[in-house]
């Protein structure tokens, strides 16, 4: 223990030094948008690539699993290929609009860091500006629905998870039904479970019915589903009522996910901005 004071005793200047440094540095990166916005960018490339490495070995030992889910996945693909083909049969032609084919793009990315215990929970992705991403950008699996681009580098972003406070998502109750709502995590601590709040007390919900994104934001397209209800009736207010459902989306054990690409986002955009500017 003396020796250890006098080693602190005699290096005191140079341990000085290292703190006022360390001290000055976060005022600069705090006190000004540029600093802090650099250091953001480099932090996400630097912990991206770590990130990135861990995920490696961990990607290797779940290489059984995922070659299952793609296997799956592919297989509903070819089904939906299926039905984007004009067939003339006894029960019609089935007819799809080709703006609808044609307005998103997916892109492929891994999952090198994913948070689901936290308060406000995120991902990081191994895909950045220079593959296209951007900020705002939905983010699906397979499954159901991932979260939003918070923040993008170069080669890395990151993804405010829909297990995140501030995330909210409008639904419907199913593909056709005019019952709308927003998802949200809320206070949850279970990360399969989620709740739809401001659905009107008079619509009737059952157990086990689906729940798919509505398409109203440029976010995700119409139809992904995300849940099927567990719990109804969970009054809120003299008007509406919350719902729980069970996600689709397993985020414990997420590897690829897609960064959805809403080619016609801009013009929707700039569009419904007129009518404020116009209000």
């Amino acid at each position: 223990m003396k020796n250890l004071w006098l080693f602190l005793v005699r290096y005191n200047a140079f341990f000085w030094f290292i703190l006022f440094f360390v001290l000055s540095i976060l005022l600069i990166v705090r006190n000004n948008n540029f600093q802090r916005t650099s250091f953001v960018n480099s932090s996400s490339v630097v912990v991206g690539s770590f990130y990135e490495k861990v995920n490696s070995w961990k990607s290797y030992l779940a290489l059984s699993s995922t070659n299952e889910q793609l296997a799956l996945e592919n297989a509903k693909l070819r089904q939906r290929l299926e039905n984007y083909i004009g067939k003339d049969t006894l029960d019609g032609v089935k007819l799809v609009d080709s703006i609808d084919i044609d307005r998103y793009e997916f892109i492929v990315a891994s999952v090198v860091n994913n948070s689901i215990h936290q308060k406000s929970n995120f991902l990081t992705l191994n895909k950045g500006s220079k593959d296209g991403v951007e900020l705002g950008m939905g983010v699906i699996t397979s499954n159901g629905v991932v979260g939003s681009v918070l923040n993008v580098s170069a080669h890395f972003s990151t993804v405010k998870s829909l297990l995140h406070p501030d995330t909210k998502i409008s639904v419907t109750l199913d593909s056709t039904a005019d019952a709308f709502g927003s998802l949200v995590w809320g206070n949850n601590t279970n990360s399969r479970y989620a709740m739809i709040r401001d659905i009107p007390n008079h619509i009737k919900v059952y157990t086990g019915q689906a729940v798919f994104t509505s398409g109203y934001s440029t976010l995700f397209p119409k139809g992904i589903k995300v849940g099927h209800i567990i719990e109804s009736g969970i009054t809120s207010g003299e008007s509406f009522k919350d719902i729980r459902i069970l996600l689709t989306t397993n985020f414990s054990n997420l590897s690829h996910v897609y960064i959805v690409k809403d080619r016609l986002a801009m013009e929707k955009i700039g569009l419904e901005a007129t009518n404020k500017d116009n209000g």
